[in-house]
């Protein structure tokens, strides 16, 4: 089932991205110091040598990558533009450092204009978030290189861009929703309705008041146009938004000359997102099948759950009555309760270094290290189960074992279909070779912490008497529903009010926070599944969580920023 899933999904999100003859290449090339820049570049095919089409420099927001960017890269091919989807410096699979020279926006335009099939006359810039400031930087490395530029959610200005003015940069489009996480950050408001009367903002447009959402400011021909859009979405839902996408298209359509034209609303991207999202489930199928498959070889056959009606094993008893329900809040909202104050420890504490370095990660790891004490802790009070012995050694094989073959699965995938695993800003990611070294610093940490919460987690909930949708529900629930208060607890806040909560004296440190918590539902819910699958097979908590150390691990450091060299 897993591998059909895989083939189904990819299938349809590989149509969907080549449509129309759209070629996909996955390039390297050098950065002007020397250093590897990697990047996905869509090829129309109405662009030769001979008749150079127009191009796009598309870049991803901090803790993303190149396909962060799909739902635009793919509609700007299918409009006839040659795209470069760009991997910052530090993300994906450009060398590190993050942040280091001007974020790979000077190297990646430099590439683009390179190409032979792209018009150098006729260039655009755009980028999410940090991929704003990428494009902001290429823009003023070479300010005589492109013509248009469209900013997703980011800004002008401190902390990281050139501040800008009525003359740069060039025929600017800033798409700022109005439930921005970000506002305060990027255009000194405190609520992102309130962008229109940004002083920041103000002195871009070369106004004296509010500006106008969907006025165009200024002369396109004179390159010192101005518009802002206001669509009423998050900042990380930019990036699967057919309205603000739509708005990117409608200015590169004004702005560049050479595209094919196309009413913005014929939009297909999101087929591509329903694709992998189906390649994702198929992943999460196929860990479990292949688990399953391999558990009936001979040499699991000691690892392979006991009849209980024989007397090897006991029933394992469960938490009940008033303990269960104290079990399940502790399991559930510590978790959540210790967050912000975990990451905000290791973002001043546990900084980048050659040792540990990347940031976000070391923020989980701190995070990890103080749940698994306080699972250490409490792992008393959970009802005693019978010790099994000569499992330990079996564990570890079938566990690294499982996960290979869905690492194998998903390298197959990138082969055919030039596609991850992935729905919107959850991605599982194939490692480069330095990731693959990041991997092993982490790995023992963060299986540390499953192999000790989900012994305390099945040593509570996890019996063989409970129904199997019970037992699923009841621990998807127990690792996941803190996180779910936290986030739509937030969201919430942020809708009523224009921003988020902020527990921590730091103003930029939650939105970021938030939104890194947004992927532990999914994330936790498949360790949970995972997790139960194998208990139920073995018995045991150790086979699972082995299985989702290994693959939390490759999905953390894969999928993060790494911003010390390595």
């Amino acid at each position: 089932m897993g591998v059909l899933l895989i083939l189904a999904g990819g299938l349809l999100a590989h149509f969907t991205q080549t449509a129309g003859g759209i070629r996909i290449e996955d390039i390297r090339f050098k950065g002007a110091k020397g250093n590897t820049m990697s990047g996905l570049l869509y090829i129309p095919p109405n662009a030769t040598p001979q008749i150079p089409a127009p191009g796009i420099l598309a870049v991803h927001g901090y803790i993303n990558s190149r396909e962060t960017q799909d739902g635009f890269t793919i509609e700007f091919a299918r409009r006839g533009y040659v795209v470069l989807a760009l991997d910052q410096t530090g993300h994906g699979y450009s060398d590190p450092p993050a942040f280091a020279n001007g974020f790979g926006g000077p190297d990646g335009l430099a590439y683009l204009r390179s190409l032979e099939i792209v018009d150098k006359t006729n260039i655009g810039l755009e980028g999410h978030s940090m991929g704003g400031w990428t494009v902001l930087a290429a823009a003023i490395a070479a300010p005589n290189d492109y013509k248009s530029m469209v900013l997703e959610g980011s800004s002008t200005g401190k902390p990281f861009a050139a501040e800008g003015n009525p003359n740069w940069p060039r025929n600017v489009a800033l798409v700022f929703a109005q439930y921005e996480e970000f506002s305060t950050l990027m255009w000194d408001v405190d609520n992102a309705r309130d962008v229109v009367k940004s002083p920041k903002l103000w002195a871009l447009f070369g106004t004296q008041g509010p500006v106008e959402p969907g006025k165009v400011y200024g002369d396109i021909a004179q390159g010192n146009a101005r518009v802002l859009y206001t669509p009423a979405i998050t900042h990380p839902a930019e990036h699967i938004s057919h309205e603000a996408i739509g708005y990117s298209l409608d200015w590169f359509a004004r702005t560049l000359q050479g595209g094919t034209p196309r009413p913005v609303d014929d939009q297909i991207w999101f087929r591509k997102e329903i694709g992998t999202l189906i390649a994702l489930i198929g992943f999460v199928a196929l860990l479990i099948g292949a688990f399953d498959a391999l558990l009936k070889a001979p040499m699991y056959s000691h690892l392979r759950l006991p009849e209980i009606a024989d007397g090897t094993m006991p029933e394992p008893a469960a938490a009940t009555g008033r303990r269960w329900t104290a079990a399940f809040i502790l399991s559930a909202f510590i978790p959540a309760l210790t967050y912000y104050p975990a990451f905000a420890l290791g973002g001043t504490f546990v900084k980048p270094s050659a040792v540990l370095p990347q940031g976000i990660t070391n923020q989980i790891l701190v995070w990890a290290v103080i749940n698994g004490l306080i699972a250490l802790a409490l792992i008393r009070f959970a009802p005693k189960r019978a010790s099994r012995s000569g499992i330990v050694l079996p564990s570890v094989v079938i566990a690294i074992a499982t996960v290979a073959i869905g690492y194998a699965a998903l390298w197959l995938t990138d082969l055919g279909f030039k596609i991850d695993f992935r729905f919107w800003i959850v991605a599982v990611k194939l490692m480069s070779a330095k990731q693959f070294l990041i991997f092993l610093i982490y790995l023992l940490p963060f299986t540390a912490f499953f192999v000790i919460a989900l012994h305390v987690l099945h040593r509570n909930f996890s019996t063989m008497a409970a129904g199997r949708a019970a037992l699923y529900l009841t621990n998807i629930l127990a690792l996941t529903l803190g996180f779910i208060v936290l986030v739509g607890g937030q969201y919430a806040i942020l809708w009523l009010t224009g921003k988020l909560f902020n527990p921590l004296p730091d103003p930029g440190f939650v939105p970021l926070s938030t939104i890194v918590a947004i992927q532990f539902i999914p994330l936790l819910a498949i360790c949970a599944v995972i997790a139960t699958f194998t208990w139920r097979r073995t018995g045991s908590s150790l086979p699972g969580a082995l299985i989702c150390g290994l693959f939390m691990t490759w999905y953390v450091v894969a999928g993060t920023a790494t911003q010390a060299a390595f």
